[in-house]
């Protein structure tokens, strides 16, 4: 029996309307096309569907099998037919998120909820599982939008600039290092430093100031809540370098002090890795436009 969704939904036009005209008319086809239909599809079937006579017209036990056949798959069929339909103007799709910066869940939120109001049938997750393997997951079409301060060459794939930010130094208020006015390479030597559970060419502290100077911190305690980390700088046990808003926060407590990177500072650029393919997207568009306004809010506190 070779059966069509053009069947299913005959079966399930003439069950819900009682007859083959209003079912025809529902079907936007002819009574007598319908009912041609009805015949061939009984002949392949070799059992009735119907059972004649009858008013309104009743389905057979066959005919009852094959309504709850259509009354299953006709509805998942419809869904991934206006999916479709959205996917081809653009307005739904998916938004699979993974992050490289842990810091960043609350600059995160404020543009997933601004975009879900305005892109409801884009279906968004955040990965938090592939924090340590963003950017390859990004090839891998495993995820669509990562956040990263390290751009790299990956052919395919765009690093759009969504706002600057200073790594800075957070330490007890009783350690030492308060007394300079900021902290150099050198100042980490007799240090716990306490990072996320990342590489270290993708730390920043690592990147920017210990492996060009060639230093190695006495100890390194991996941590991967931002929370913890603050926690653990409080009580003494070790110095964190965090960006510079999340330093905002605790700047003002009195268990906490704040330096600068060097005596210039130092300054990075936070990114969008997006593959080519997706950029043109309407709702990627708009959610490289939200996150670039929320992460203004973010600088400012």
């Amino acid at each position: 029996m070779h059966l069509e969704f053009r069947h299913l939904r005959t079966i399930k036009a003439i069950y819900e309307e009682g007859g083959l005209a209003r079912a025809a008319d529902r079907l936007n086809i002819t009574q007598s096309a319908l009912s041609h239909q009805v015949k061939g599809l009984e002949a392949q079937a070799g059992v009735e569907l119907f059972v004649r006579r009858s008013k309104p017209l009743k389905l057979s036990p066959a005919g009852m099998r094959l309504l709850a056949l259509a009354e299953d798959v006709l509805p998942k069929v419809e869904t991934l037919e206006d999916e479709f339909r959205g996917i081809e103007a653009g307005t739904s799709g998916r938004l699979h998120i993974a992050m490289e910066c842990h810091a960043c869940f609350d600059w995160l939120f404020p543009v997933l909820h601004q975009f879900r109001e305005a892109w409801p049938d884009v279906d968004i997750d955040i990965r938090q599982r592939l924090a340590f393997g963003a950017l390859p997951a990004l090839e891998r079409e495993e995820v669509d939008f990562v956040i990263s301060s390290d751009p790299d060459k990956i052919n395919g794939v765009t690093f759009v600039p969504l706002f600057n930010y200073a790594p800075m130094c957070a330490m007890s208020s009783k350690s030492p290092l308060t007394q300079k006015a900021y902290v150099e390479a050198e100042d980490f030597r007799d240090q716990t430093l306490i990072t996320y559970p990342m590489e270290r060419t993708r730390l920043d502290v690592f990147k920017d100031l210990l492996i060009p100077a060639g230093i190695e911190p006495a100890q390194q305690r991996k941590v991967e809540l931002t929370d913890v980390i603050l926690m653990l700088v409080a009580a003494g046990r070790g110095v964190a370098v965090l960006p510079n808003w999340v330093m905002r926060d605790i700047r003002n407590l009195p268990d906490y002090a704040v330096r600068p990177l060097t005596a210039n500072g130092v300054t990075r650029t936070m990114y969008a890795a997006v593959r080519d393919a997706d950029l043109d997207k309407p709702y990627m568009t708009h959610v490289l436009k939200i996150a670039k306004s929320e992460a203004v809010k973010l600088q400012r506190g």
